[in-house]
């Protein structure tokens, strides 16, 4: 379980980024200058509309210390190649799903260290952990942004040879993760399962009512349906390699993954409740007004 949680973890974290970033040009950084009203309505519904929700979530349902600060992990962390690929699916605009991925994920090298810390402090006090924010940032940038900047500088260098590998690296990407989620899992089943009752509901409402505000937000801003999608699914649809990885970062436990990552383990299972519904009623809808077009 050590060798999962210090060396594969964050190796796979690494590749997945780096296959996000072969996916991006820098046309895909100039478009948020263009076009600034689409990212700008994502990017906050991400950094500021899902931490205070999850915060919020937790008011009203309180969970033990630790897996509160895990669930705030998790409500940090920016998209993922998961948000990228159900974008896709749905018929979002995956530009701008990717954009928002690359960009919030940079941020996040910031933004999350010092979050955990007050998360920390606010749901434990005095029994807080350790978070030295400095070598948390530190390695959050190593295995999150030099990966996206090297599979950005290769697009750059070598474009042919990027555009064909880069379906083969978000089908190993999207593996990876589900390997790391199912090994994880497995590891502390009986954990899982004994907390499962009280993360599971919270977890599930946060996610559909955050792809449900990511939606509502795109309207009232009358931005495009595809780019509605891209919000909903890069709002709803969080990085959980991520999150565990940033909970195994600053807790070290002994035969087990950390409980400030479980939220994130068990996450990586039931988002796929709530997304993979939106994902066929998006399709329906694309579906409907072709016709509707056709006749």
């Amino acid at each position: 379980m050590d060798i999962l949680l210090n060396v594969a973890l964050p190796l796979s974290l690494a590749f997945i980024m780096f296959s996000l970033g072969i996916g991006l040009t820098l046309g895909d950084f100039a478009r948020v200058v263009r076009l600034p009203k689409a990212f700008l309505v994502g990017a906050f519904a991400q950094v500021v509309v899902l931490p205070v929700m999850a915060f919020l979530t937790l008011l009203i349902v309180p969970l033990p210390p630790e897996l509160a600060i895990g669930v705030m992990i998790l409500s940090f962390c920016p998209g993922g190649v998961t948000s990228n690929i159900l974008t896709k699916l749905s018929g979002g605009a995956l530009a701008l799903s990717i954009t928002l991925t690359a960009v919030v994920s940079i941020l996040a090298v910031i933004t999350v260290p010092l979050l955990v810390a007050w998360s920390a402090e606010y749901f434990m006090g005095d029994a807080e952990p350790a978070v030295d924010v400095t070598a948390l940032a530190l390695a959050m940038f190593l295995i999150t942004t030099v990966p996206v900047a090297l599979g950005l500088a290769l697009r750059y260098v070598a474009p042919r040879f990027t555009i064909r590998f880069e379906a083969i690296a978000f089908r190993m990407a999207t593996f990876l993760f589900l390997v790391i989620i199912i090994a994880a899992l497995a590891a502390n089943w009986q954990t899982m399962i004994d907390n499962l009752p009280r993360l599971g509901p919270v977890l599930i409402a946060l996610n559909l009512v955050l792809m449900l505000i990511g939606l509502g937000l795109a309207r009232l801003f009358f931005l495009k349906r595809d780019e509605g999608i891209a919000i909903a699914m890069d709002t709803g649809i969080q990085n959980g390699t991520l999150g565990i990885t940033v909970g195994s970062l600053i807790a070290e436990a002994a035969g087990g993954l950390p409980p400030f990552s479980l939220p994130s383990g068990v996450y990586g299972i039931t988002m796929y409740l709530v997304a993979l519904p939106f994902v066929f009623w998006f399709r329906r809808q694309a579906s409907l007004a072709r016709q509707t077009k056709q006749t």
